[in-house]
């Protein structure tokens, strides 16, 4: 790729991409109860290019969230960031004097999850790479996801549960720090020293569970403030039959546990473990169908955050191997966390060794705590280990 411009390779198979891709090119209205649609109107996506001089060994040893001058490398348009009415995807690709660049976009996730967006960032890879037709052709049918006529709800919906949202302590969202850490396997291998040989748990279970405990003892609640855990689900194989292979819509569900601040502290940390497994488990094409359905019945609510913990595991998500020409990204995720949305991000650490990186978002005081539970909680974990 000597002497070619990622500017505008990347633009001209974005291009070529939106043309399987059409409805991206819209713009979202609503009609009756607040159902979203997409009008295909052509208008098309925001694309920017940059130039910085700056290198990639200037972001520091390891890359990962927060990201330095975030804000430059995806500017805002104040225009473009409204629901409805506003371009649906946001594309920058900043040239480094080095020769590398980054690619960073900001997307309404009305339209796709990350599973679907990977699937077009796949294509666009494609195309930069000289193909003329997708491997994966994309495929709308939005109404296979539609609620039933009638709609009867037939789950438990925790996430949708706003009776006690109103009582009790809410974090304050100022004076907010970001800070990533890294669990390799080193890390891993601590924590499941803690658990009974006989419980079985992927790496998922035990690393959210640490995260979740260490946060709620971190924000101080009283003990018996309700807290939840909330699992972003790909449901795409929960169907009979299966989405097609080519869905790039939203499909997940966000199934919720709750407990007590008292109990998932004091508890061992295999109770906070199958609360996690259990909050898994719950996804099947029935809660689906029933998540349409109380959409539908109660007006479209949004997910209760109010002392909730939100992970999204994104470490097969393959954001990394999406390829213009250039290769494999040296990170691929999102550049920051939010207040109650973690993420779970494939990355390396300084010495080259790969792991999972996860970015926190907490005021100042609390972070501190959080720091100190966590290394609490590897330091034990390795003396018990010894």
């Amino acid at each position: 790729m000597q002497g070619k411009d990622p500017v505008r390779v990347i633009r001209e198979a974005l291009a070529e991409t939106l043309v399987f891709y059409y409805p991206f090119a819209g713009r979202l209205k609503e009609g009756p109860n607040r159902k979203l649609m997409v009008d295909c109107s052509g208008e098309g996506v925001l694309f920017i290019e940059g130039d910085a001089d700056v290198t990639l060994e200037d972001f520091g040893d390891s890359l990962h969230p927060p990201f330095p001058c975030f804000k430059e490398l995806l500017y805002e348009l104040p225009a473009s960031i409204d629901l409805l009415n506003s371009p649906l995807l946001q594309i920058q690709v900043t040239r480094f004097k080095c020769g590398g660049f980054i690619f960073a976009h900001r997307f309404n996730h009305n339209m796709s999850d990350a599973v679907g967006l990977i699937q077009f960032m796949s294509t666009m890879g494609e195309m930069a790479r000289g193909a003329v037709a997708p491997s994966i052709p994309p495929v709308w049918e939005r109404h296979l996801l539609n609620a039933r006529d009638p709609p009867l709800i037939t789950c438990a919906h925790l996430e949708y549960d706003h009776d006690k949202a109103a009582t009790g302590t809410i974090m304050p969202t100022d004076n907010l720090v970001h800070r990533s850490f890294f669990f390799g396997p080193t890390q891993i291998s601590a924590l499941k020293r803690s658990i009974p040989d006989n419980l079985r748990c992927s790496t998922f279970d035990i690393l959210t569970a640490c995260i979740w405990r260490c946060r709620t003892k971190a924000l101080e609640l009283g003990p018996d403030e309700d807290v939840r855990f909330i699992c972003i689900v790909n449901a795409r194989s929960k169907f009979n039959p299966p989405l097609a292979l080519g869905y790039y819509g939203n499909a997940l569900g966000y199934p919720a546990v709750e407990t007590t601040a008292a109990k998932l502290c004091q508890n061992p940390l295999e109770y906070a473990i199958k609360l996690v497994k259990e909050a898994k488990g719950k996804v099947t094409e029935e809660y689906m169908k029933s998540t349409a359905d109380l959409m539908v019945i109660r007006g479209r609510p949004n997910v209760n955050t109010v002392r909730s913990l939100i992970l999204s595991d994104l470490s097969r998500a393959r954001f990394r191997e999406v390829d213009f020409g250039w290769g494999k990204a040296e990170f691929g995720g999102p550049a920051s966390g939010e207040e109650v949305i973690s993420f779970y991000i494939p990355s390396k650490n300084k010495e080259g060794k790969e792991g999972i990186t996860v970015p926190v978002c907490l005021p100042a005081p609390l972070m501190d705590s959080f720091v100190k539970e966590i290394n609490r909680k590897l330091k034990d974990d390795e003396a018990t280990g010894g």
